[in-house]
């Protein structure tokens, strides 16, 4: 619960290294771990239960933020939901969707925060004030839009291909209850996401 008042007090590139450096490092200790020795059933109920109730907590929490950085980080906390999906699967092609959606995070994360600093010298700290930017700011808030269309997983940008992967392997490794859910709740989160374009 701590995580969005770091990222709206911190600075900008400080709040980008937390948003992406603990993701990275735990899933290349927990990728090793499972190809070393394969975990147990508890241990992908574990991930399969921190996974939904991640990626609820994300979606519904960004709900209710009014300013910009604050659904940045509820988005980090549905994303640890999204990985916890490729580790709950236990398989190979749980693994794979993960580490490809680890990049693809990584990738919109640094969009994302690279932008952010933009805004706040243009006086933009509100979402309410983002619908100035496109006047203002033109490539700025194109490049900000899709970024957040990315987060949301709108098809045919990089985030949807990462979610679909990890919601392929879910159904893949036989869980039926887990990819329609975090389907759901994807859906849920667009409109979070989607507030900010």
């Amino acid at each position: 619960m701590w995580a969005p008042d770091i990222y709206e007090g911190s600075p900008t590139p400080v709040t980008a290294f937390l948003s992406i450096a603990p993701k990275i490092s735990i899933s290349a200790n927990m990728s090793r771990v499972s190809i070393v020795a394969s975990y147990g059933g508890t241990l992908q109920q574990i991930f399969f239960f921190c996974s939904i109730a991640s990626m609820i907590l994300g979606a519904l929490a960004a709900m209710a933020q009014t300013k910009v950085k604050r659904p940045l980080a509820h988005s980090s906390i549905g994303h640890v939901g999204y990985i916890c999906t490729g580790f709950s699967c236990g398989t190979i092609e749980g693994i794979q969707s993960l580490l490809i959606g680890i990049f693809i995070y990584a990738s919109m994360t640094i969009d994302a925060f690279a932008i952010v600093p933009a805004l706040r010298q243009t006086r933009v700290k509100y979402i309410a004030d983002l619908g100035a930017l496109a006047k203002t700011n033109p490539i700025s808030a194109m490049t900000f839009s899709i970024t957040m269309f990315s987060y949301a997983g709108i098809p045919p940008l990089a985030g949807f291909c990462s979610k679909f992967y990890l919601f392929f392997a879910a159904l893949g490794c036989g869980a039926y209850f887990l990819a329609p859910v975090g389907v759901v709740i994807s859906v849920i989160g667009r409109w979070a996401a989607g507030r900010l374009p």
